[in-house]
């Protein structure tokens, strides 16, 4: 399942699981001041093991210092149907397709839901390569991969309409009103964040 961050505990949630994985990894911790949306994977029992936020993207957002997006014709055309993907994190335990396809079905679903056209993001090229060779993504690589942040990233244009358009195409996508559940109980969560932050 997956579903939006709604409240304040939700987001120490979302906070706990990708500092956990960027710690893991050794990427440097940096938190959002503005966000479109903050989307968690949650397990059927309840636990939060995924993350992926969205932003605005323009011109001038700080990913154009590592990828020139600003400068590809298709960004040109789609200002203000563009969003940066950032954040996207699932713990150790979870990184299978099941899990995968819950964090990727929840950025489609909101594009769809927001007429987003295309996301920019930097992904490690491991990464990037999964979601292109298992997932066929429409990924569009911006440059060769540099050191950024505590790793390397590829500059990547990932075009959503294309799969939102096209939903037959990807039999792992799954989203459904029911699927974007705001079920999860507060009590769940307390428990959950308490384990976070024992790591």
């Amino acid at each position: 399942m997956f579903k939006r961050v709604e409240n304040e505990l939700e987001l120490a949630m979302f906070n706990g699981v990708w500092t956990t994985v960027w710690r893991e990894k050794g990427f440097d911790l940096e938190f959002s001041a503005h966000a479109l949306e903050r989307l968690m994977v949650v397990t059927e029992e309840g636990h939060y093991v995924g993350t992926a936020e969205l932003k605005p993207y323009s011109a001038a957002s700080t990913i154009n210092e590592t990828g020139f997006f600003q400068e590809h014709p298709e960004l040109i055309l789609a200002q203000g149907e563009t969003a940066e993907i950032d954040k996207i994190a699932l713990l150790k335990p979870y990184r299978g397709q099941q899990y995968i396809s819950e964090l990727l079905s929840s950025l489609i679903y909101t594009a769809e839901e927001r007429q987003i056209k295309y996301f920019v993001s930097l992904l490690e090229p491991v990464f990037s390569r999964a979601l292109r060779v298992t997932f066929k993504l429409p990924l569009d690589k911006l440059g060769e991969k540099v050191f950024y942040k505590g790793d390397y990233v590829v500059p990547m244009i990932f075009n959503v309409e294309q799969i939102y358009a096209n939903k037959q195409k990807y039999a792992w996508l799954s989203y459904s009103q029911q699927t974007f559940t705001t079920q999860i109980s507060n009590a769940g969560a307390r428990e959950e964040s308490a384990e976070l932050f024992k790591l």
